[in-house]
C-alpha cells in the first residue's frame, strides 16, 4: 500500500532507474561538466546535454541551449525576477503564488520600490480571463503566474492567457514547478517569456535540480558570476547560453539522474477521473471541506481540505500516526494561495498523488480520513 501523498513536497518513490543511474556516475563514471577533454568530461558532458535536450522536448522548445540549469525552481525563479532588466513599475501575479516568487518580489519591493498587484480570479484561484482582458495592454507589463496550484492543483488556462497576452504586449513568467511531469507546458506555442521548473516533483527526478528556460536570455541581467569552463582568458561572463547563467560545476550527479527520471516514467496506475471520485467521495465525509479547482478540466493531482473542528496539524498527525499515511499540513510556503482560499492562517491537509498511488491506495485514504475526521 502507498501511503506516501506528499509529492508536492518532493515525489516518492522515484523510478529505481534514477538511484541507479546516480550510482553509477558517482562509482564508475565521475567527471565534470565542460571543463577538460578526456573521456570521462566527454560522457559526463553528453549526458548533462542528453537531459537538456528532454527538456526542451517537454517544454516544447526548439532551443535547448536556452534551458539553464538551477538548483531548484526557486533558484531559477531568482536569476528570472531578479535579472528582468526592464524593470516594470507593477508586477502582476496570480492569487496563488508561492513564495518562491513572493519573496524575491517583496525583495523587489522594498528595495526598488516595484509594486505587486494580484491578477483578477474565481474562488478557487484559476484567472478570469474575462476581466483579463479588460486590463489595458503595454509592454512594460509583466505577469508571474503560477501554472499548478500546490495548495489545491487548480491548473491556470495558460492557453487563453498566453492567446490575450500576445494580443496586449504581456510578458509572462511561468512557475511550473508542480506542472511540468503532470500536465502539458507549450512555452514556445504560448509565447511564455521565462518557465522555470525543478526536477524532484513531478519530473521525478532528484533533489537539487531544476532549471529555466528564457526565451530572450539577453533581456535578463546576470545575478551569479564564475567560471564556466568557456571563455576562460575574460573576466566578463559569456553572452551565450547556457553558459551565461551556469556560473560553477553543475549538479552533474543530479542531472544524470534527471535524466534517467525523464527516460523511465512509470505509466499511471490511476486515471484523472480516479483522483475527481476520490475528492467527491472526501466532500461526503461529516465536517471536510475539499479545496479544488471548479471546473473539473483545471483539476490536477492534488487537493487540500479542513475539518471544520479539527486543527490541520491535528488531522495530519493522527493521518501519520493511525494508518502510516504521510500529508503535509499548514499554509505549504503559499500564503497568498491561502488568503486567496479563505484557510489563512491554520492552512489546510494537502493530498498530493504520483503516478504510483492506485485505486486501491485512494480507497485506503479515503476510509482512513473517514477514521480521523470522526475520531
Amino acid at each position: 500500500m502507498n501511503c506516501y501523498f506528499d509529492n508536492a513536497s518532493t515525489s516518492f518513490p522515484k523510478p529505481p532507474e534514477v538511484a541507479s543511474r546516480i550510482i553509477r556516475y558517482l562509482t564508475d563514471e565521475g567527471g565534470t561538466y565542460g571543463r577538460a577533454a578526456y573521456q570521462r568530461v566527454h560522457e559526463a558532458t553528453r549526458q548533462v546535454e542528453q537531459c537538456r535536450d528532454a527538456l526542451s522536448a517537454l517544454l516544447g522548445v526548439a532551443d535547448p541551449e536556452k534551458i539553464a540549469f538551477a538548483s531548484n525552481a526557486t533558484s531559477a525563479l531568482n536569476t528570472v525576477l531578479l535579472g528582468v532588466s526592464s524593470r516594470p513599475t507593477v508586477i502582476w501575479v496570480s492569487p496563488m503564488e508561492h513564495n518562491a516568487v513572493m519573496r524575491p518580489l517583496w525583495h523587489l519591493h522594498r528595495t526598488l520600490g516595484i509594486r505587486m498587484e494580484v491578477l483578477p480570479a474565481m474562488g478557487d484561484g484559476s484567472i478570469d480571463t474575462d476581466a483579463l482582458g479588460k486590463l489595458p495592454a503595454g509592454e512594460d507589463s509583466l505577469f508571474v503566474i503560477n501554472h499548478l496550484s500546490n495548495v489545491n492543483g487548480v491548473i491556470q488556462p495558460m492557453a487563453e492567457i498566453s492567446r490575450l497576452a500576445t494580443s496586449r504586449g504581456w510578458k509572462i513568467i511561468l512557475d511550473a514547478a508542480q506542472s511540468l511531469g503532470e500536465i502539458p507546458v507549450e512555452a514556445v506555442n504560448w509565447n511564455i517569456d521565462c518557465v522555470a521548473f525543478t526536477g524532484h516533483k513531478a519530473l521525478m527526478g532528484p533533489t537539487g535540480t531544476g532549471g529555466f528556460y528564457c526565451k530572450s536570455p539577453q533581456e535578463l541581467a546576470l545575478t551569479h558570476f564564475g567560471g564556466t569552463g568557456s571563455l576562460s582568458d575574460s573576466y566578463e561572463m559569456p553572452a551565450e547560453m547556457p553558459d551565461r547563467f551556469q556560473a560553477g560545476t553543475p549538479n552533474v550527479a543530479g542531472i544524470v539522474g534527471l535524466l534517467s527520471a525523464l527516460e523511465n516514467r512509470p505509466a499511471a496506475c490511476h486515471t484523472p477521473s480516479d483522483v475527481l471520485a476520490c475528492m467527491r467521495e472526501l466532500s461526503k465525509l461529516p465536517g471536510i471541506k475539499i479545496y479544488g479547482a471548479k471546473q473539473s478540466d483545471q483539476q490536477g493531482e492534488l487537493c487540500s481540505f479542513t475539518h471544520q473542528s479539527q486543527p490541520p496539524a491535528t488531522i495530519s498527525q493522527k493521518l501519520f500516526e493511525r494508518h502510516g499515511i504521510e500529508t503535509r499540513s499548514g499554509l505549504h510556503c503559499a500564503p497568498l494561495a491561502h488568503r486567496t482560499l479563505g484557510t489563512f492562517p491554520s492552512g489546510t491537509v494537502r493530498i498530493a498523488l504520483s503516478p504510483y498511488h492506485t485505486v486501491a491506495d485512494l480507497e485506503n485514504l479515503i476510509k482512513a480520513i473517514a477514521d480521523v475526521a470522526t475520531n
